[in-house]
């Protein structure tokens, strides 16, 4: 048997340190919106504790009989960081032991890891969300209020997004890492390509791990479905819905681009990474903000009146602008106001 490749060496190493950051990292989120909670809700897992506004969402579940979170109460977080721990360090090992065994049993173990880890969330959250006192305050017959496991769900009022933190997707690389410099080692890829092409892609596949540790979206808007995060409407016109992902990664859906400004106005705790609005003469098609063109006014008409509409080429914006007897304007003006 010949000894590991330099990559997949990298690669298991750079595997280790992504799990082993995951102990002091946020591992996973959910987000609660309200109307009486403009701002959000935020509670955060790391490996040992809970984080975010743990003590407001407490007294909110009080009243539906929920039951409270409390750190202590969890063996896993006693757990969890050495668990962590040692699934980095056998990473590292591996690539310095150069053992196809041993890096077989890691990337079974740490499979199994994973699946046991999110069934167990998803114990946790059922038990969490049905297991409620019978003498709360406010009962609803047939109701549960368990979050989703992941994406989101409608609980009463509040909206619930769940999602992985940055710990949860450096172990997702570092898995993923794992699993390629497995491939790359064994005779099953050998079949499938030579040595040669298996460790050629080994490098855009290490350099793809390390930069998708948070989701880039956008998220296509389903039309009568999703609704605004401003004004709580549903999106039903696709000339003009659009939509922002957070620095964390959340993504926030709007019906119209005055919603969109004004949520980024009224919620600077929530720095913007990117903004996308429909191509007006798309079909249901998101654009980056900051390359679009843009009218305004006129015969345009948009759901929430701030009668802005985006085009993909100047072009088209053109066309429409004489149709319409609208005005051009920028991004940058549009954000202002």
């Amino acid at each position: 048997m010949k000894p590991f490749s330099k990559i997949s060496v990298v690669m298991l190493i750079t595997a280790g340190l992504f799990i082993i950051s995951a102990i002091f990292l946020p591992i996973w989120r959910i987000e609660l919106d309200a109307p009486q909670y403009p701002e959000g809700l935020g509670l955060y897992i790391y490996a040992s504790k809970l984080g975010g506004d743990v003590d407001i969402i407490n007294g909110l579940n009080h009243y539906i009989g929920m039951k409270t979170l409390h750190s202590e109460e969890f063996v896993e977080f006693k757990v969890l960081p050495f668990i962590i721990g040692f699934f980095g360090i056998w990473s590292i090992l591996a690539a310095f032991l150069k053992s196809r065994k041993i890096l077989t049993v890691l990337l079974i173990a740490f499979l199994l890891f994973g699946i046991l880890a999110m069934y167990d969330f998803w114990k946790w959250e059922y038990d969490y969300g049905h297991d409620l006192d019978p003498t709360a305050a406010i009962q609803i017959p047939g109701m549960a209020y368990q979050p989703p496991l992941i994406g989101f769900k409608q609980l009463l009022n509040f909206g619930a997004y769940s999602i992985p933190d940055i710990g949860g997707w450096l172990m997702l690389a570092g898995g993923l890492l794992i699993a390629w410099a497995w491939a790359v080692e064994t005779r099953l890829t050998r079949k499938l390509f030579s040595r040669q092409k298996a460790r050629a892609l080994s490098i855009p596949v290490l350099f793809l791990s390390i930069i998708s540790c948070q989701p880039s979206g956008p998220d296509p808007i389903i039309i009568n479905k999703d609704t605004c995060s401003f004004c709580k409407m549903s999106i039903a016109d696709p000339h003009f819905g659009c939509e922002l992902i957070t620095m964390k990664g959340r993504i926030y859906k709007f019906d119209d681009i005055s919603c969109m400004t004004g949520f980024i106005r009224q919620n600077t705790d929530k720095p913007v990474k990117k903004c996308y609005v429909h191509d007006f003469n798309g079909t249901n098609s998101l654009i980056p903000a900051e390359t679009a063109f843009y009218i305004k006014g006129g015969s345009i008409s948009s759901p929430m009146s701030g009668n802005v509409a985006a085009f993909s080429t100047a072009s088209e914006a053109e066309s429409m602008l004489q149709k319409t007897n609208a005005q051009k304007t920028e991004w940058s003006i549009i954000l202002s106001k």
